[in-house]
């Protein structure tokens, strides 16, 4: 019987940059955009770190131009944030947007520029591919190895109003160049290291057994596995190891590609909650929840576990089909455990009252559309009770 139709897309930067002093070609790409005004989206951490400061001595050196610094955005960014940003942008009648740093001053940039050309509000984009216009030229310089927004199609914000993480997901926002050099991740402390590289594993993992994966994203989500597998401890242990930051980068970047187009599940749609309920760190919420959704995941795709497990480098000779999918949910904790992240989440202070809203909330998020399982709410409330 012949299949229905079925169309894949598959949506990347224009440009991407990676490797050892890739952030030195950031004037060169300002030029070629034809920028004038740059304007930079990123935060005080990074400010302080002097990363800005490198970043506008590159542009001025290559493309003559000075540029807006907006260093105002917040973990887990909300439509105050992005609206505050967006009054920079305007005021300085800046063209161009560069974000520097990790997902969210991505995300922060992202939001300010769809807003610029579009109008409204940032709220009025949550959803898939509610724009109708162009951003601004966009470059993303990636200081993290593991969100991968500065070469994804998502844009995650809170609104402040009801506390929930809106997915806006929009082919318009995916930047025009992203650039990664580990260079610029050699200062991230252990925590952020491992809660990174936990929230890259969960792409590459929610991608491997979306219900949309294809064989161009099964491609970069086993190859991301088996780099954190192998290079994660290593990084956090000694963050000045560049092979380790450097394949990092690159595993990073392979699962966004993955995740870019095969969407995630249910961890996302989980811990956009917490993020938004408690403001909490999200790779640290995804590390946390990333083997019990998956356990609940794991009757759907048994095989698929399977290649995760030998992904992870695990031995399944000689093991049952499920035996050896279950070594995959072992692999994952036991990585999580060695990087230090927290064991459950009561440690971060979630309380046992806000499991229901945040499990109803989860059941609308979009990421959860393509969980190869589809749970119930008492299944989403169960799922973080086993979490904490």
């Amino acid at each position: 019987m012949a299949l229905a139709d079925q169309v894949y897309g598959f949506f990347i930067p224009t440009v991407t940059l990676m490797g050892i002093g890739a952030h030195k070609e950031v004037g060169r790409q300002v030029k070629a955009l034809g920028g004038k005004k740059p304007f930079i989206c990123t935060d005080k951490g990074i400010t302080a770190a002097g990363i800005t400061q490198k970043i506008l001595d590159q542009i001025k050196a290559e493309a003559g131009v000075d540029c807006v610094v907006f260093d105002e955005t917040v973990p887990n960014p909300t439509d105050k944030n992005v609206h505050d940003g967006l009054e920079v942008f305007k005021k300085n009648n800046c063209d161009l947007i560069i974000s520097l740093g990790g997902g969210s001053s991505h995300d922060c940039g992202k939001g300010i520029g769809i807003v610029a050309t579009n109008g409204g509000n940032i709220r009025d984009y949550e959803g898939v591919d509610k724009s109708t216009k162009p951003m601004p030229p966009f470059i993303a310089i990636n200081t993290t190895a593991g969100t991968a927004s500065e070469m994804t199609r998502f844009c995650i914000i809170t609104n402040t109003s009801n506390h929930v993480k809106m997915a806006i997901v929009d082919w318009r926002v995916t930047p025009n160049v992203a650039i990664n050099d580990p260079l610029l991740m050699a200062g991230m402390p252990p925590s952020l290291t491992a809660a990174t590289g936990m929230d890259a594993l969960t792409h590459a993992v929610e991608a491997y057994v979306s219900t949309i994966a294809t064989p161009v994203t099964d491609a970069c989500a086993l190859k991301a596995i088996d780099l954190i597998s192998k290079n994660l401890r290593a990084a956090v242990a000694m963050g000045s190891d560049m092979v380790a930051r450097d394949n990092m980068a690159y595993a990073e970047y392979l699962a966004g590609m993955a995740f870019n187009n095969a969407s995630l599940g249910h961890v996302h749609a989980m811990a956009h909650q917490l993020g938004g309920f408690y403001d909490l760190p999200h790779g640290v919420c995804n590390a946390i929840l990333l083997p019990h959704v998956q356990r609940f995941n794991l009757i759907a795709k048994v095989d698929r576990f399977v290649d995760i497990a030998i992904a992870m480098g695990e031995d399944i000779e000689g093991l049952s089909t499920r035996a050896a999918a279950d070594k995959a949910l072992d692999a994952i904790s036991t990585l999580s455990s060695d990087v230090g992240i927290p064991s459950g989440l009561k440690e971060l202070g979630v309380q046992e009252k806000d499991l229901h809203i945040m499990a109803e909330n989860a059941q609308k998020d979009a990421c959860g559309f393509t969980n190869p399982r589809c749970p119930t709410l008492a299944n989403v409330v169960d799922i973080y009770r086993w979490a904490m």
